[in-house]
């Protein structure tokens, strides 16, 4: 138990403190978590990942192989989340939030960081390859989800060309083939955006949660729940045996499949009006009680 408490202490206690202080500026500010997460999105997440690949050994067969994994996860959790929204009947909105809500996870704000403080920057490189497959997958695969037959799979594809962390990847192997370098005038600015980008991840994190609540369909909330921090690490945990991830990779892999709700499914609720308040409980909930399903996985994964 004094281990668990100090896998806490160490690694997610943090997060929380930090994502705390975004809750407290959010209500004491009035401050709008939009224009932050934009910032996040379009700038420091990209810079992140860019300057975490430039500075790695992951070869361009191991990137494609962890987000094979990523797709993978994703779509066990997602097949799993359609059979329990069958099982208990669930139909139309409800279905689609249900299923939303399980399958797409935090692999961002929560997940970059605290892979960063449990296993380091090398598990860090390898959570952002899972992030930037994930986030593709969440624009394209969870509006899908969202709108169930409403929009064109074209439309919502073409959002990916939306999302600035996926050019990173081939942008960083072509200085990778170059030899790596940059002239000091690119690279200071990169590393400090990259520097930025995980604190500012959790500061939005606590903002966003300061618009949640609880809403009333509490059963279905900890079905979510359950599916989202329990089920999906579980069936993430045979597919990193299955794809033959390394141990860096496979921890990481695991840690960023066991996040909770991503907050980016309650932008898609709103967007297309299947029960945000739903949705955004999800996060809330899963997201306060992941640090009792975490910290034990870190212990097991081998973090300290």
């Amino acid at each position: 138990m004094i281990y668990l408490l100090g896998l806490f202490a160490d690694n997610i206690l943090p997060i929380m403190l930090v994502a705390a202080a975004g809750l407290a500026l959010q209500r004491l500010l009035r401050l709008d978590p939009y224009p932050f997460s934009r910032l996040a999105f379009y700038v420091t997440t990209p810079a992140l990942v860019f300057w975490l690949l430039i500075g790695t050994h992951i070869s361009p067969p191991d990137i494609l192989r962890m987000m094979a994994f990523t797709g993978a996860a994703v779509l066990a959790i997602g097949l799993l989340s359609l059979l329990v929204a069958k099982g208990l009947r669930l139909k139309g909105e409800t279905a689609a939030a249900f299923i939303l809500a399980s399958t797409f996870m935090n692999s961002g704000n929560y997940g970059l960081s605290l892979n960063q403080f449990a296993f380091g920057e090398e598990a860090l490189a390898w959570a952002s390859i899972f992030y930037i497959a994930g986030t593709m997958l969440t624009n394209s695969v969870g509006v899908l989800v969202a709108t169930a037959g409403r929009a064109s799979p074209w439309k919502a594809l073409a959002g990916l060309a939306r999302v600035p962390s996926m050019y990173a990847i081939p942008a960083a192997l072509l200085v990778r083939s170059l030899g790596g370098e940059l002239p000091y005038a690119l690279s200071r600015p990169v590393e400090l955006l990259a520097a930025a980008a995980v604190p500012l991840m959790i500061l939005i994190l606590g903002m966003q949660l300061g618009h949640a609540g609880l809403p009333k369909e509490r059963g279905l909330l900890a079905g979510a729940t359950a599916l989202r921090l329990i089920a999906a690490p579980a069936m993430a945990w045979g597919l990193a045996i299955l794809f033959q991830l390394s141990p860096v990779a496979r921890q990481a892999g695991i840690l960023e499949a066991a996040m909770p709700t991503a907050v980016l499914n309650t932008v898609i609720a709103l967007e297309y009006r299947i029960q945000p308040a739903f949705v955004t409980g999800a996060v809330l909930v899963s997201t306060l009680l992941s640090p009792l399903t975490i910290t034990p996985l870190i212990a097991l994964l081998g973090g300290g």
